[in-house]
């Protein structure tokens, strides 16, 4: 019958479960000292065993730590040595040990998080725009002076910071024009990258100063910086000069920040609810799973850093409404926010289905009722 259908039709659409138990618990923000609040899986409904299977999962799949949090609660956390003799496919030393900056205090290691440091600085954009710093609709020239880039001044002058923080500036990654500014979209670290130096500009700060004083202070992220790539200059040099290094419980606040819309426990790290939506939201019909420097799940396409599309979602595994921080060799930072859930995972590259299969074993924990 029709309620039937209905009902099979509702069922289908849940790709996870909403949780049991625990559903109107506050979230939690974890001290900036002091041991983190941790949640028994049973307790919520979810299965420790098919936990444990993701959890194996993630390290056969070379991760070096992996952070799962419900409602700011660790629901799981594990970490796991990588071997640093390990070569490429090529044969090549390993880049993954070339991104590590040394060990926290509790010997935890701090990984450059690649371009998942763009999401960080998405969020830093929000924060000087609503101190009256910057506006996004300003010409990237007002502050980096004309010829900042190689395009012709026409055209350059037409480049916005929104334009670099949805990849949508019309330059190729040596910021060399290829198409009017908001015309094409393509994923470019070197114009992206400008974002950040608006942002220094603007507040006159250098970008560890600003980034302690707006984000990682009030969020406790004691062991998160900005740290200048060694390997940078003579790899590449369309690549950012600087690299977000973190841990991934660190990463695991930022994740916080964007569950709360915003918010740290009762302080407003950024009162712009509509930039933060904003950021999460499609930003350009080219790439309807981009918004400002975040990856979101909804399709019904995906742009691909050349340009190329890809029909369907992000990860089809995962909800429609998570969004997510990715950056090279696997980088990750989701968040689930009709779930409650925040997921770091760092490491080294994983194999190409690590999403989809992450996703489907994180679904067989939580699931625990029948459909």
């Amino acid at each position: 019958d029709m309620k039937s259908a209905m009902f099979v039709i509702l069922a289908f659409r849940l790709t996870l479960p909403l949780f049991a138990a625990d559903e109107e618990a506050s979230l939690y923000f974890p001290p900036a000292k002091g041991p983190w609040e941790k949640i028994d899986p049973a307790k919520i409904g979810w299965n420790p065993a098919k936990l444990k299977e993701l959890m194996d999962y993630a390290r056969k799949n070379k991760s070096s730590g992996v952070v799962i949090l419900y409602r700011g609660r660790i629901l799981a956390e594990q970490y796991w040595p990588l071997d640093p003799k390990e070569k490429t496919a090529a044969g090549q030393p390993n880049p993954y040990f070339h991104m590590r900056f040394g060990k926290n205090a509790s010997g935890r290691t701090i990984e450059d998080v690649a371009s998942a440091q763009k999401s960080v600085t998405a969020m830093l954009v929000g924060i000087a725009q609503h101190k009256g710093l910057l506006k996004i609709t300003d010409p990237v020239h007002k502050y980096l002076g004309e010829g900042w880039s190689k395009a012709p001044a026409a055209a350059e002058a037409k480049i916005t910071i929104r334009h670099l923080i949805t990849m949508s500036s019309g330059l190729n990654p040596r910021l060399q024009f290829v198409a009017p500014a908001g015309t094409k979209w393509f994923y470019n670290t070197g114009a992206y990258s400008k974002a950040l130096t608006c942002v220094s500009k603007a507040a006159k700060m250098d970008a560890n100063e600003l980034t302690k004083k707006w984000l990682t202070g009030p969020l406790g992220m004691k062991d998160s910086r900005w740290a200048v790539r060694p390997w940078q200059t003579s790899v590449r040099t369309d690549a950012n000069r600087y690299g977000f290094a973190t841990t991934a419980r660190d990463l695991a606040r930022f994740g916080i920040l964007k569950l709360a819309n915003g918010n740290w426990e009762k302080k407003n790290v950024l009162e712009d609810k509509a930039y933060l939506k904003a950021a999460i939201s499609p930003s350009t019909k080219l790439n309807p799973s981009y918004g400002y420097l975040w990856w979101l799940n909804g399709g019904p396409f995906v742009a691909r850093g050349d340009g190329q599309k890809k029909q369907g979602r992000l990860i089809f595994a995962a909800p429609k409404d998570m969004y997510a921080a990715q950056g090279k060799l696997g980088r990750r930072l989701y968040v689930l926010p009709t779930h409650q859930l925040v997921i770091t995972r760092l490491g080294d590259q994983s194999s190409s289905s690590f999403n989809t299969e992450f996703f489907k074993r994180l679904r067989a924990a939580s699931n625990q009722r029948k459909k």
